[in-house]
């Protein structure tokens, strides 16, 4: 989770829903470069990493000299997987820092595994799950709902009907977040 949502939790009392989102589901397991998946549009990768890596030196997130992009359509099966098992939140931060601070290729099922065995699960009911596809109709309906809600960037962020779209400062999130009645902390 992020550094500005966990803060809102502490400060707020809040329940965070996690919705797995196809976000370039086309991305082949051994995954895709930047110049690749940006290929024909106008942007400036060098430019777009460095706004992520100040926001990240912000929140105090680790991020790595991204160059990849992966699949990460098993990395959201086990996660729910893994909600099952009341780690949740454990295994987002793992997984966010695998794939952005260490640029962990998370569509490699041997990857999850190792991810799964670091958090105390087991590691052969992680592959077993990922195998067997366990999770594959909870993902589908989380990708079908980011369809119904017209979800089109990550994060996307819901409370009592509004959504706030794109990565946002801790103000404009508490904001939200207040206007949605939330009591806060005391």
């Amino acid at each position: 989770m992020t550094g500005r949502v966990d803060r809102l939790k502490k400060n707020y009392h809040l329940d965070i829903l996690w919705t797995a989102f196809p976000l370039h589901p086309e991305t082949p397991e051994d995954g895709t470069t930047l110049q690749e998946l940006f290929r024909g549009r106008l942007v400036d990768i060098p430019g777009m990493m460095a706004r992520l890596k100040k926001v990240a030196e912000e929140e105090e997130l680790p991020l790595g000299d991204r160059k990849m992009t992966y699949n990460s359509r098993r990395a959201q099966e086990l996660s729910k997987w893994a909600e099952s098992k009341g780690v949740g939140p454990a295994y987002h931060d793992a997984l966010f820092r695998a794939y952005f601070a260490h640029g962990t290729n998370i569509a490699k099922m041997p990857e999850l595994v190792l991810l799964a065995e670091s958090l105390g699960l087991d590691g052969v009911e992680a592959k077993q799950v990922l195998e067997q596809r366990t999770f594959k109709e909870a993902v589908d309906a989380d990708w079908q709902r980011s369809r119904e809600q017209r979800v089109s960037a990550v994060p996307t962020f819901f409370m009592g009907g509004r959504n706030l779209v794109g990565a946002q400062s801790y103000a404009v999130l508490e904001k939200f977040v207040q206007e949605g009645n939330t009591a806060k902390r005391s």
